[in-house]
């Protein structure tokens, strides 16, 4: 009797070892299973940037995923997103992508919002509709929208800009902005680094020379567009303040193609001169400045505007070498004779636009 008991006794422990050993090789495949789920490998190398659109559901993100093959296993991730409560945790934004990261990684940089940053850089961009095209490729905004904003009238007034003016707050330099990034924010962003550069000392330079920041951003403009060389830049600004504290209309051709919008053109006429007479763009039929920027000013230029060359030249022609810079006068009989040196040789090269 002791015997059989003996017996059952040790199959029973028998029994129990095998059933513990049974659970917790259980327990250990399910935790294997729900690690790899979270934690294991999934995101491939064919795409560097998950971009999700503002206003994006979960299911919305999820067909990018499965279609852009974003991911390796879409039924772990689609597991995964639900575990972690991340279907109604959509953040818009460009996302960057690392071959090999978990699902718990990925999932977790979604609901942060934990974006990369797009670097944006510009300058030498002619018109304000060039400009919302560029940004419109780097950003989740198309052009239209932003142009739509920028030409509001009652929108920029609330900033004290019309929409002739308002190109001066686009100041080249380098930006760095979310991709999703509405054409409020981006707005926003350029005013801050517009607000940035006009510091007292430099309202104080503008208001010494009788114009205010958005006047000098104008004139920036057009000492730009005729300055092939940074260095001419002082020169032509104080030729053209002289200029306006005479009353005398600007002449500036920069602003003649401005007027017809035909960038083209290398040597202005005076058919082409009568054709924009009736701009306010044109420096020729008007005095003063015009009422907007014909171009995106540099830095460098609004610098050579505040700290101008003083000097007393009312007439400059372009050098009959070629080499970008300027023969200045000022009188009229003296530059009638660097007109004419110009004019020749630009019928020597058979110039006639």
């Amino acid at each position: 009797m002791t015997t059989e008991k003996q017996s059952s006794s040790g199959t029973f422990k028998k029994f129990i070892i095998a059933l513990v050993v049974i659970i917790v090789i259980a327990l250990a495949a399910t935790g294997i299973f729900y690690y790899l789920r979270l934690f294991g490998p999934n995101v491939t190398d064919k795409q560097q940037y998950l971009y999700i659109h503002t206003g994006a559901t979960y299911n919305d993100v999820y067909d990018t995923i499965k279609t852009q093959g974003i991911v390796k296993d879409t039924t772990t991730f689609n597991w995964a997103a639900h575990n972690m409560k991340y279907v109604m945790r959509i953040k818009p934004g460009k996302y960057r992508l690392h071959e090999g990261m978990s699902n718990r990684k990925l999932i977790r940089m979604l609901q942060l919002g934990d974006q990369e940053p797009v670097t944006v850089n510009f300058h030498n961009i002619r018109l304000k509709e060039q400009f919302a095209g560029f940004m419109g490729r780097k950003l989740e905004s198309d052009s239209l929208s932003i142009i739509r904003l920028l030409d509001s009238a009652d929108y920029v007034k609330q900033y004290g800009f019309t929409t002739d003016n308002v190109y001066v707050i686009v100041m080249p330099d380098s930006y760095q902005m979310f991709w999703n990034t509405s054409p409020e924010k981006l707005f926003e962003r350029l005013l801050k680094h517009y607000n940035n550069f006009w510091t007292v000392a430099r309202k104080q330079q503008a208001e010494a020379i009788g114009l205010t920041p958005i006047k000098v951003s104008i004139l920036a403009s057009i000492v730009d567009a005729e300055a092939l060389h940074d260095e001419e830049m002082p020169k032509i600004a104080g030729l053209y303040i002289n200029r306006l504290h005479k009353n005398m209309a600007l002449q500036a051709d920069p602003t003649i193609i401005f007027a017809v919008h035909d960038f083209n053109i290398h040597r202005v006429l005076n058919k082409t001169i009568a054709e924009a007479a009736s701009s306010p763009y044109s420096t020729y039929s008007h005095t003063g400045l015009p009422p907007g920027p014909i171009m995106m000013p540099s830095v460098n230029a609004l610098k050579a505007v505040l700290n101008y060359d003083h000097n007393n030249y009312l007439y400059m022609c372009a050098k009959e070498d070629f080499s970008g810079n300027h023969n200045f006068a000022a009188t009229e009989a003296e530059h009638k004779i660097n007109a004419r040196r110009w004019q020749q040789a630009l019928n020597e090269r058979n110039i006639k636009k």
